[in-house]
């Protein structure tokens, strides 16, 4: 198992010196100052000054980045309501020699207008792209990713409004799940992670990295067969098939999640899913 996705270029402008065993950096790597155009997830938003935003943005070929939108605050603003948290949208960005790139114009692409008129879907859509923006912080691209993060904000857009917290909560935890597969930290799931034993599986290790068996229990804490039986559907089966499951074993699968990602990520999140 490794951890989760790093090594982001240096700041343009950084240098490195050079030396035996540290070559200097090849400056064809350092971002060319100009237009970006992209598609984008809004992860966040915050204020800055009078009349600006800094924003994150999850992209497909450029990963996490963050930009400023100026002037957006202001009721006359260019932008509109383009920029809100979890719009899905066409970005025009400037980029200079800094870490912020600058919007330049958005179009949207999906506003998931549902989400707003349900604040429990708003919540897990708030989660959803806090867990991406937190495990995959850094310009490494990961399509798949962004793809996977478009089709839950989808999904709970078009569950916003339904009364099934566990179906949601489901939902929520094979999310995390194919993310920590996308990371390279899915759990093991089909043999004991201390000593490769079929059978008699009776708990989870974080520290080991997945399920264990009657032998290699201690330390562990019980995963109960319906929690494994849901953790190794989820990783299987797409994303809008989640499997059902027992609020137990959903308690037991968010467990293992939790202590798999604290122990290999080195990263606790939010829970998926806000409490009844």
């Amino acid at each position: 198992m490794r951890g989760r996705a790093s090594g982001a270029p240096a700041a343009a402008g950084e240098s490195r010196s050079s030396g035996p065993g540290n070559a200097a950096r090849d400056p064809r790597l350092d971002p060319v100052p100009g237009p970006v155009k992209t598609e984008a997830v809004v992860l966040r938003s915050m204020r800055y000054g009078e009349a600006d935003r800094i924003l994150h943005l999850y992209t497909p070929a450029r990963g996490r980045i963050s930009a400023i939108a100026k002037g957006v605050r202001r009721a006359r603003s260019r932008f509109g309501g383009r920029l809100e948290p979890y719009f899905r949208i066409q970005a025009e960005l400037h980029e200079g020699r800094g870490e912020l790139l600058t919007v330049t114009g958005a179009q949207t692409v999906d506003a998931h207008p549902r989400l707003r008129t349900d604040a429990r879907a708003l919540d897990a859509a708030a989660r959803a792209c806090d867990a991406v923006g937190r495990l995959f912080e850094t310009g490494e691209p990961h399509p798949g990713v962004f793809n996977l993060l478009c089709r839950q904000l989808a999904l709970l857009d078009e569950q916003a409004g339904a009364d099934e917290g566990a179906a949601r909560r489901a939902g929520s935890l094979t999310f995390r799940l194919k993310l920590m597969l996308a990371a390279g930290l899915a759990p093991q799931l089909g043999a004991c992670a201390s000593c490769g034993e079929r059978e008699h599986l009776v708990g989870f290790s974080g520290a080991a990295g997945g399920v264990v068996c009657a032998a290699c229990e201690a330390g562990s804490f019980p995963l109960g067969e319906e929690a494994h039986g849901f953790m190794a559907g989820a990783l299987g089966r797409p994303l809008n098939e989640a499997p059902a499951a027992g609020e137990q074993a959903l308690t037991q699968a968010e467990r293992a999640i939790a202590a798999t990602l604290e122990h290999h990520a080195h990263l606790r999140l939010m829970p998926a899913f806000a409490a009844a």
